[in-house]
């Protein structure tokens, strides 16, 4: 390292940029999905708590689902905002790295919550009989606390390698947040070691709970084709289609993302993509498991006229 070069303190983190204009036009587009996200997801949180009907395994992981949600949208979103109203896109390097090491860890458990999702709905049409005993409340709470664990655990294995790089420059980022492979473009050391932890990471996070998912979801399938009753094959499939939804938008973008071929404009790429995982996707969550759930859409009625009631 020369003696030129300094210590980064902070950065500069691009954004989209864009005309005045346009950047006030996306200021009020992301505040509107944000707030709807925030809505949404806080919706079926409260629902879920108050309606003793959906106290069961399924309502359970969405639970959990709507909190990563709130939390990954409230990691990202908001310095963007600010930093469309703000000319100096600064954050300090420290936060940066929290920002990533929060991206990374509420990402992780939207992997493995929705891997847990499909077990359950494996269980629960595949061995309807066995369902109280094969996701009992302990087996529950053991997968939920597991999946935090173990991705924050993964998140900070990431972080110790990246802190493990010299950073000296320059300083500006080509995205909105602090987004790993974006920051580490600013070390000024081989990443070949963060590189192949990552695709590992991806192979694992990724690649191996999506196998599952539809392996789970290959024998509900057959399952549900084996159901004589017209109306328990319709909520049968509404239900898993919703959630099959879910994870085609999720585990898609980020396979484009971490693992397919880099296009000719990666970094925009990666803007785009991570906007939908910021923004659209966990806006959407809430619509799917709504839209085409009976189950919730009949406690929010209860709950409206509950309300209208008092």
């Amino acid at each position: 390292m020369g003696s030129n070069q300094t210590w980064i303190t902070e950065v500069i983190l691009l954004g989209f940029r864009a005309d005045p204009a346009l950047e006030r036009f996306l200021f009020g587009l992301f505040s509107l999905l944000y707030a709807l996200t925030l809505l949404g997801n806080g919706i079926i949180l409260g629902i879920i708590c108050l309606d003793p009907r959906l106290h069961t395994p399924m309502y359970f992981f969405l639970s959990h689902l709507a909190i990563v949600d709130m939390s990954y949208a409230s990691n990202n979103v908001p310095k963007m905002l600010v930093n469309f109203v703000n000319q100096r896109r600064t954050i300090f390097f420290i936060p940066c790295i929290m920002q990533t090491f929060l991206y990374l860890a509420f990402a992780h458990i939207e992997c493995l919550i929705l891997v847990v999702m499909s077990y359950d709905r494996y269980v629960a049409i595949c061995h309807p009989l066995h369902y109280t005993v094969l996701m009992s409340w302990t087996l529950c709470a053991a997968l939920a606390a597991t999946s935090w664990a173990f991705s924050f655990l993964l998140a900070l294995v990431h972080v110790v390698l990246i802190l493990r790089l010299p950073f000296c420059g320059p300083n500006q980022i080509n995205h909105f947040f602090c987004e790993i492979l974006s920051v580490l473009k600013l070390a000024c050391a081989d990443t070949r070691l963060n590189q192949v932890v990552i695709f590992a990471a991806c192979v694992f996070i990724l690649v191996g709970p999506l196998c599952l998912v539809l392996v789970s979801y290959t024998q509900i399938l057959i399952a549900i084709l084996r159901i004589q009753s017209g109306e328990g094959r319709r909520k049968a499939f509404s239900t898993c289609s919703s959630h099959l939804c879910v994870v085609g938008l999720f585990f898609g973008s980020a396979i484009v993302m971490y693992m397919a071929p880099k296009s000719r404009h990666p970094e925009e790429q990666q803007k785009i993509l991570s906007l939908f995982y910021s923004l659209v996707n966990p806006m959407l969550n809430p619509l799917i498991y709504s839209l085409r759930n009976a189950e919730v859409k009949g406690a929010l009625q209860r709950a409206l006229w509950k309300q209208r009631s008092t």
